[in-house]
């Protein structure tokens, strides 16, 4: 049911959480075939045009609870196409929503005498926020008439409707366990109505101030006095009805007219004795007959801005402070250092001693001068600073007394100051440095801005575009600091030209990259056709040796630089960089703990998916080419991974961002200034149903193995069986032939995906188009080998046990139009490859990641290629693949973020949840 195309009406009900929503359809028809919401299907009298002038009209319609309509109300406010009355209602509903958050709940009984929550009290801000809503409410959102019969039609006031809504709100939410313990009475925590008739006078002393609209504040006034600690606080009274209308106490006494009523000087009186145990000053005042003013001790003052004032506040007492007075001192944290840079920064950060920290207070956002700072320290609640008097909280006063704090250790300090706020006592706090910490983090923080010449370096042979030229100035400022670096732009932006670039800039001795194996000739090609005469040697394979090497590039994979660790970590190199240093995320991978043992004077990692699955993979790259920037694995995980991907805090994601930022470049393909560079990218999803042979597979498949699953003891063996489920599930939907491992089967006609391929590779192949069709199984991909070269199509398969000499000839003959069909298994080739000879890209199966997706479509979507490019996703209908498809668009949205942990996260599924996604949709 698309709610968005429904008006709402509410129904005021006794006890307000009896209230009743109703959805109905603009036009009168009924919604009796709808699903959903839950709740009553009837009619009732509305008042609308469905037949000229507004009359009223019995309508079918759904009355949903005001607790089950609540969710659906939130639900519509991001519904672009809503209408007016559906849009108003969630409005409202958020504003209810805001009123229990800030905890504007007065406990009472209804008119029919039943326990009652209800919304308030309210401030200024909220009366005016219920008035504009009242006057915004459209006739469709109040068509239910006061008296149906009536001619000509009345409808209910907005304002009362608006506020029986609130209180509606306010008294379905607050109801837990938890309400007994704020109101002494467990009525309040049940939904059934329950009488509570001999409450009324309670309910009235509690409300007092609300009923009669009245709210009471405290004017601060100076006295001549002031700088001895000279205010005064004078009782005022506020109507809530007519915020204009305000009247200090001592006019009250004397019977001025002010419009606030009869009982004003009454309700003065107790509104000062509900407050005096929130703030004992206040119990003075209660000595005299007719409560006007207080004035203020220095004692008193001091409590007030110790949290006195918040206190009153939430019990609905304002506290007004003269304009003349400023409120703005505050305190941020202090990291000095000297004026002049160290000539080794890097090295600086990881050795240096811990960094002197301080509190430095501020006026308005201005350091004050020691000399100040020492009057604070000395002086009343109230001193006087730059030509204004300045409130003084004790804690600020605590803090300019004892302004030294424990120093931090440099690399916490940078931290600390490039994302401008750390934790003092489980308060976040501002932090700012001095001397030259100050002038580096300015330098850094912002990656791709800065003075240097944007000029490509000499012999470099080809035209950096702009985003290059900025990613080569951060990549030289950063190594030029000692400092490593992530370059992560999407795939296909040309970051192996930038590092280039690099080397030619620096020229200061042998850049070593290491890379996979498929990548090696792509290197070799790139190297000779932007730096010609740079010299080039590959140290793979059986004839290897670094004799004599003391500059340019020499080219390792991963496989090798494991092996031969020892010889490649005797060398001094001037870079090392790490291409697709996805491949070693894992930090205690034979291959990680190679890389981390070869000297360097400075480090890069490339890769277009710095984050695959979780965020431990970051800090393994991140602490390989900047050690101790984001401290240990234990300390990155408690205070970042934990916060940002269990807790989904974002103000957790913020902050990381804001430290990262210096130290990895992220761009994509969509940010402006390189779209415009390619052309345009189309996605296209093919839903195909399960032939009837892959539809009884599917049924056995699921049913064997979740019996399995369901009499398997928890841990490894249960995650095995369901990891068993999910790839034996994925091979039906491919093929029957796939699941059943039948190299030699018949292959038409049984799979929809199949029949689907052979349509697209005819209409791409009649328009001399080139493809590349992905698959995570090589089996799968062997079969489509086999298929094609049945029907006479040219292909060829690379998977991951090509030989590298046999990559680098299939790379060659697909670019040259020799092959049109190119067959890759995603492992093996989603990385590293130039295929830009392809215009079409082909997904057999999805993957579990989409940023592993991505890097595959990227070997035809990159710098270079001329004609728009059509990815093609094949999905099975009703099956795993297109849920898992609907998990994949989710995920995407928090890729920059945090990643599920793929297929990891599907096994901790429960018996039932992994049902829900794997059982056939017969419909």
């Amino acid at each position: 049911m698309r709610l968005g195309r429904f008006a709402v009406v509410f129904e005021p009900g006794d006890p307000p959480r009896a209230g009743v929503v109703s959805f109905y359809h603009p036009t009168g028809d009924a919604v009796a075939d709808e699903p959903d919401p839950p709740g009553e299907d009837r009619e009732l009298e509305l008042a609308l045009p469905l037949d000229g002038p507004v009359a009223a009209w019995r309508v079918p319609v759904r009355a949903v609870p005001v607790a089950d309509a609540v969710p659906l109300l939130i639900a519509l406010r991001d519904v672009e196409d809503a209408t007016p009355a559906a849009a108003f209602w969630s409005a409202v509903t958020l504003t209810g929503l805001h009123l229990v958050a800030r905890g504007r709940l007065l406990p009472g009984v209804s008119p029919d005498g039943h326990d009652a929550w209800r919304a308030g009290p309210f401030d200024v801000a909220d009366v005016r926020r219920v008035r504009a809503l009242a006057a915004a409410m459209p006739a469709g959102a109040r068509a239910v008439p006061v008296d149906p019969f009536a001619e000509p039609v009345l409808l209910p006031d907005a304002e009362g409707l608006v506020r029986a809504f609130l209180d509606a709100v306010a008294d379905t939410l607050p109801r837990t366990p938890a309400a007994p313990w704020l109101t002494g009475d467990p009525r309040f925590a049940g939904r059934d109505p329950r009488p509570a008739p001999e409450l009324r006078d309670w309910a009235r002393d509690v409300a007092v101030g609300v009923d009669t609209g009245l709210r009471l504040a405290l004017r601060l006034v100076a006295r001549p006095d002031v700088g001895a600690g000279g205010l005064t606080a004078v009782v005022r009274m506020r109507s809530l009805a007519d915020p204009t209308l305000v009247s200090d106490a001592a006019a009250l006494w004397r019977g001025d007219a002010h419009g606030l009523g009869d009982t004003a000087t009454f309700e003065a009186m107790r509104a000062v004795r509900r407050a005096a145990p929130v703030w004992r000053p206040l119990e003075r005042l209660l000595d005299d007959a007719a409560p006007v003013e207080l004035k203020l001790l220095d004692e008193d003052l001091a409590d007030l801005l110790d949290g006195a004032e918040r206190r009153l506040a939430a019990t609905g007492v304002d506290v007004e402070w003269p304009p003349d007075i400023s409120r703005e001192l505050g305190a941020r944290l202090l990291i000095g250092s000297p004026p002049e840079q160290p000539a080794e920064v890097a090295a600086f950060f990881r050795s240096a001693a811990p960094m002197p920290v301080s509190w430095q207070l501020t006026l308005a956002g201005e350091a004050l001068t020691d000399a100040e700072t020492d009057r604070v320290a000395t002086s009343r609640p109230l001193v006087e600073l730059r030509g204004r008097w300045v409130a003084v909280e004790p804690e600020l006063a605590r803090r300019a007394r004892e302004r030294r704090l424990p120093p931090l250790p440099a690399y916490e300090a940078l931290a600390a100051t490039l994302i401008g706020s750390t934790e003092v006592a489980d308060e976040r706090v501002e932090v700012v440095a001095d001397g030259w910490l100050a002038a580096l983090c300015a330098r850094i923080a912002e990656p791709e801005h800065g003075p240097e010449p944007l000029a490509p370096p000499a012999g470099l042979d080809g035209t950096l575009r702009d985003y290059q030229l900025r990613g080569l100035r951060w990549l030289d400022r950063m190594t030029a600091l000692g400092f490593g670096g992530c370059l992560a732009d999407d795939m296909g932006l040309g970051k192996t030209v930038t590092v280039i670039a690099l080397q030619l800039r620096r020229r200061a001795g042998a850049t070593l990259v290491v890379c996979p194996a498929s990548v090696l000739g792509n290197w070799e090609r790139e190297l000779h056709r932007f730096a010609p005469g740079v010299p080039v040697r590959r140290f793979h394979g059986a004839a290897r040796s670094l004799h004599g090497v003391a500059d340019g590039f020499v080219l390792t994979s991963y496989g090798t630089m494991r092996r031969d660790a020892a010889t490649l970590g005797g060398h001094r190199w001037a870079t090392v960089v790490a291409d697709e240093a996805q491949y070693v995320k894992n930090r205690l991978s034979g291959a990680a703990r190679a890389l981390r043992e070869i000297p360097a004077d400075a480090r890069v990692a490339l890769t277009g998916t710095p984050v695959e699955n979780n965020l431990s993979e970051l800090w393994a790259v991140l602490d390989w080419t900047t050690p101790g920037l984001l401290d240990s694995v234990g300390a990155f995980r408690a205070g970042w991974a934990r916060p940002i991907e269990v807790d989904r805090d974002t103000a957790a994601v913020r902050r990381l961002s804001r430290l990262i930022r210096p130290f990895l470049v992220r761009r994509r393909k969509s940010d402006p200034g390189i779209a415009p560079e390619l052309p345009p990218r189309t996605v296209t999803d093919h839903l195909v149903p399960l032939t009837d042979e892959q539809a009884v597979l599917y049924r056995r498949v699921v049913d064997e193995v979740m019996a399995e699953i369901r009499a398997s003891p928890t841990g490894i063996a249960r995650r095995g069986l369901v990891l068993k489920l999910l790839v034996g599930l994925k091979q039906v939907c491919n093929h029957p032939a796939h699941y059943l491992r039948e190299p030699h089967g018949r292959l038409t006609g049984r799979s929809q995906k199949l029949r689907l391929l052979d349509d697209l590779l005819e209409t791409v192949l009649a328009g001399d188009g080139g493809v590349l069709v992905f698959t995570q199984y090589v089996r799968m991909a062997r079969l489509l080998e086999r298929h094609l070269a049945e029907r006479g199509v040219p292909a060829q398969l690379l998977h991951g046990g090509t030989p590298v000499h046999r990559r680098e000839e299939m790379v060659r003959r697909f670019q040259a139009g020799a092959t049109p069909v190119f067959l890759l298994s995603l492992k093996a080739a989603g990385t590293g490859l130039n295929l830009t000879r392809a215009d079409h890209v082909v997904h057999y199966d999805r993957w579990w990641n989409p940023a592993v997706e991505d890097q595959a479509t990227d070997r035809a979507h990159r710098i270079g290629q001329t004609r728009p490019v059509q990815v093609h996703r094949m999905i099975v209908q009703g099956t795993l693949e297109e849920r898992i498809a609907a998990l994949l668009e989710s995920k995407r949205d928090l890729a920059d973020a945090v990643l599920a942990g793929g297929e990891r996260a599907l096994t901790e599924l429960s018996d039932a949840e992994l049902l829900r996604l794997v059982r056939l949709d017969e419909g």
